[in-house]
């Protein structure tokens, strides 16, 4: 623990700020996404703490080896800015070069480092697949040959939109957890919108620690996923009607899924950690995709990392019960799947893309409405 804002200490020791005002109009400039200018972001206000900028060649190969920076301190995603022979060719010479996206140079990278990688060999090592239909795998096999290592200055942020208005940084959400007195702070990712059992989960949380810290992941998804308009207010409407307004924070995280299971659920926790949290929910089959994942393996994997700083919490799955007539789990209810109301994703999907209203065993009326208000609340 420390003193001052905040309740644990961000990863590394210390939250990164790389905020600046320097003047990058001078400077050669390369594009890009929206995706990426995300993740920029994130390593200018903290949230990807200790990291100050894209990984240079030796934390990435130990990263891809090991889950590991360099300095041995846990890491399991690979956040790499990716150019073409030319742009590289470019950047070398320049050393300081301008980033920018729709026209406007937001960031300067200064180049420390640019290297190639085995796309085959960091599939492996972060999605632990090479199968070309693992969407973070296709994502891979189709980068670009170089990758640029370096720090970055953050010079202007996005304009404001109706999707950030929940968007913190580090600094914001320790300032807020401070102020409301919270020692314990348990954190909940997620992609999808709220079903009762996920309201379950959350609130068995409350009842041991002090607040509990919403954070829908916001930012590109596979087809199929809830649009981030909808995870947004499905949890406004769940929050103002079922929870104590004084024990739940809800902040939007803006990164993209990467569906890496194991890895990604570390990768999550260490986000949440800079955010403050003391502790952090990880489901069955967290942050993971088809069949490529143990349904266990994301909680598993933290017995290894167990300097990672940040509590996991492990729950069984949540069901209602028609026989004890309350929600239960395997672990508290001897009844069989006669008596059990689960919940389907894609029974789920199929009823509410034809407007027929899910049991409130399933969905809260209120944020059935929700999603009932939506044409399509799906990603095409």
């Amino acid at each position: 623990m420390e003193s001052g804002i905040g309740i644990t200490k961000p990863h590394g020791g210390k939250l990164v700020n790389r905020i600046t005002k320097k003047d990058p109009e001078q400077l050669f400039s390369v594009s890009v996404d929206a995706d990426l200018a995300n993740d920029i972001e994130n390593i200018a206000d903290g949230i990807f703490s200790p990291l100050e900028g894209f990984l240079i060649k030796e934390d990435f190969e130990n990263v891809i080896r090991k889950g590991r920076l360099s300095n041995d301190l846990p890491w399991t995603i690979p956040i790499v800015f990716d150019v073409g022979e030319t742009s590289a060719k470019k950047m070398k010479d320049a050393k300081d070069v301008a980033l920018g996206i729709n026209g406007i140079k937001f960031t300067i990278l200064h180049v420390e480092d640019i290297y190639t990688f085995d796309k085959n060999a960091t599939a492996k090592g972060v999605y632990g697949t090479t199968d070309p239909k693992h969407p973070g795998v296709a994502k891979i096999m189709q980068m670009n040959e170089f990758l640029v290592g370096g720090k970055i200055d953050y010079i202007k942020r996005p304009e404001e939109t109706q999707i950030r208005r929940y968007r913190k940084s580090p600094l914001e959400t320790r300032s807020a957890f401070e102020k409301a007195g919270w020692k314990t702070i348990v954190a909940f990712q997620t992609r999808n919108v709220p079903h009762v059992a996920h309201e379950m989960l959350q609130k068995a949380s409350l009842n041991t620690h002090d607040g509990l810290f919403i954070n829908p992941l916001i930012g590109k998804k596979k087809s199929g996923d809830y649009k981030d308009e909808v995870i947004v207010a499905s949890y406004e409407a769940l929050i103002k009607h079922y929870y104590p307004q004084n024990r739940c924070y809800l902040a939007t995280l803006h990164t993209e899924m990467r569906y890496a299971g194991p890895k990604e659920a570390i990768h999550h926790a260490i986000m949440r950690k800079n955010f403050g949290c003391t502790h952090i929910i990880i489901g069955r089959d967290h942050a993971g995709v088809g069949n490529y994942y143990d349904p266990f393996a994301a909680q598993k994997i933290f017995d290894d990392y167990s300097d990672i700083g940040i509590e996991p919490i492990f729950y069984p799955a949540f069901f209602f019960c028609k026989k004890c007539l309350s929600f239960a789990s395997e672990k508290n209810c001897p009844h069989g799947p006669e008596f059990q109301e689960q919940l389907s994703g894609t029974k789920l999907r199929t009823m509410i893309l034809e407007k027929q209203n899910p049991s409130e065993y399933m969905i809260r009326p209120e944020v059935s409405k929700v999603l009932m208000s939506w044409d399509n609340p799906f990603v095409d």
